[in-house]
């Protein structure tokens, strides 16, 4: 789904629908099957209003690849978990039993979902996939009532669906903890500090190895004293924290390519970056658009661009390059990020038009809706790391030093990461940042080779020991 939970209000949801019918992204009336627009996460990029971060599926039954290929004049690929988990070289290890066994997932996210353990039951039943050995919704610092007329909460219901459905799919025997701020997070440092609260809950109380974060803020809306004090350090602080515990943080890239907004949603007229992606001590996800057939078999993927949305990612303008990329990086990417951290460290699908489908049941209308967004591709990573956490035998915790170990040798680079080339990020007239070979500030190191990157990881755990 789009990157940024906001609270549209009922005339830009009719206009955003309307604008999407006159562009002919919406299926005709009547016809089978069929989709509809939803926006309750709609880009907060000023008049972006209309872009099909979602669609909601009309038919009772789950979307098929087939059927997605059908849709009159959106017609487009969406991925069973069967089908992703094939892409990505994941079915061989989940029949060998590396299926997250021993691990869980601590999700972070605004109000969460009252119907999030029964939707990902549905989802599982019609898809074949086992429940998960454990599942808590927790509210250590509070709720607040759920109210469907309110676009912002169900925005963030959905988030919650997406986020827990598609981490558990990547790896369906990894325990999930979904941890909710009774706050809204939306630009600057709102709801920020509540989530650094649940993020310290979580590792105080052992929760899980792995964090997910499928949201972010503008970096430069925290470039003030309040800013400073209340997000940048007290997060790096944790994030350093969770790394010498051995936890992994994964932080989505955003979806607005190079182009993101103040406090007032106005766009920076400069390319800018998300936090917490752009911190050093995650692992910042960027998007793509992942084309596969309909058995899954991997075909080619191409960086997440669709003029109306992009793969964050860029170089951050507050924190000084790390280690891992002085060290592993070429001198040519050494000249465009200038001793600065650039983002992301990996990718993987994220493009609203190689869709997901995720099922809700919350609304007077359950169903199943299809998203993109790197709200997808983040979760997926995390239930990837839990995978690879299994198969070391181990949690990995800090992962970037690895992943650029690895990327950057001619001899591993290519068998562990599908290397993304041609396009660029760039959003709303901002310049972006060109995907080319190896690293770039578009799409990182790529996506994931699952088996032989599983097994690379295991190797330089103990190649480093």
């Amino acid at each position: 789904m789009l990157y940024y939970p906001c609270s549209c209000s009922r005339w830009q949801r009719v206009l955003s629908i309307l604008c999407l019918l006159l562009l002919g992204a919406l299926p005709l009336l009547g016809s089978a099957p069929s989709a509809t627009a939803s926006s309750s996460h709609a880009s907060r990029i000023g008049a972006v209003i209309a872009h099909a971060a979602s669609m909601r599926w009309s038919s009772k039954l789950p979307p098929t690849y087939a059927a997605c290929m059908a849709l009159p004049k959106d017609a487009h690929p969406c991925y069973s978990p069967q089908e992703l988990q094939q892409a990505y070289g994941l079915t061989p290890l989940l029949q060998q039993g590396i299926t997250g066994k021993g691990q869980t997932i601590v999700i972070i996210d605004s109000y969460g979902s009252p119907t999030a353990l029964a939707d990902l039951k549905h989802f599982d039943a019609d898809y074949g996939l086992p429940d998960p050995p454990s599942f808590q919704q927790l509210s250590p610092i509070g709720t607040v009532p759920f109210n469907q007329r309110n676009s912002d909460q169900v925005g963030w219901e959905e988030e919650t669906s997406l986020d827990i459905q598609w981490a558990h799919v990547m790896a369906p025997q990894a325990g999930i903890v979904v941890l909710t701020s009774p706050v809204s997070e939306t630009e600057g440092i709102a709801g920020m500090p509540q989530f650094l609260q649940l993020e310290q809950y979580a590792l105080d109380h052992h929760l899980g190895a792995i964090i997910s974060q499928s949201w972010s803020t503008t970096e430069n809306t925290l470039f003030t004293k309040a800013g400073e004090q209340q997000v940048l350090i007290p997060f790096e602080r944790f994030y350093q924290h969770a790394a010498s515990e051995h936890i992994s943080v994964v932080a989505a890239s955003g979806d607005t390519g190079s182009a993101n907004v103040d406090v007032n949603n106005k766009i920076y007229p400069y390319p800018t970056v998300g936090y917490p992606a752009a911190s050093p001590w995650v692992t910042a996800v960027g998007g793509t658009s992942l084309f596969a057939d309909a058995q899954g078999t991997y075909q080619y993927e191409k960086v997440w661009n669709d003029n109306d949305s992009a793969s964050g990612g860029g170089i951050s303008q507050h924190f000084a390059e790390p280690s891992y990329q002085k060290n592993y990086l070429p001198s040519s990417v050494q000249a465009l990020l200038k001793n600065h951290r650039g983002l992301p460290d990996v990718s993987m699908n994220a493009d609203p038009h190689t869709a997901v489908p995720v099922y809700t049941s919350f609304d007077a209308a359950p169903g199943y809706t299809l998203f993109g967004g790197t709200s997808e591709s983040a979760p997926l990573w995390c239930g990837l790391i839990a995978l690879a956490n299994q198969y070391s035998g181990h949690a990995l915790g800090f992962l970037n030093p690895d992943l650029y170990r690895l990327g950057s040798d001619s001899r591993t680079a290519h068998e562990v990461f599908h290397d993304i080339v041609g396009g660029n990020n760039s959003a709303e007239k901002i310049p972006g940042y060109s995907v080319v070979s190896g690293w770039d500030a578009a799409t990182g190191w790529g996506t994931p080779i699952g088996g032989a990157l599983l097994q690379a990881l295991a190797k330089e755990e103990q190649h480093t020991k």
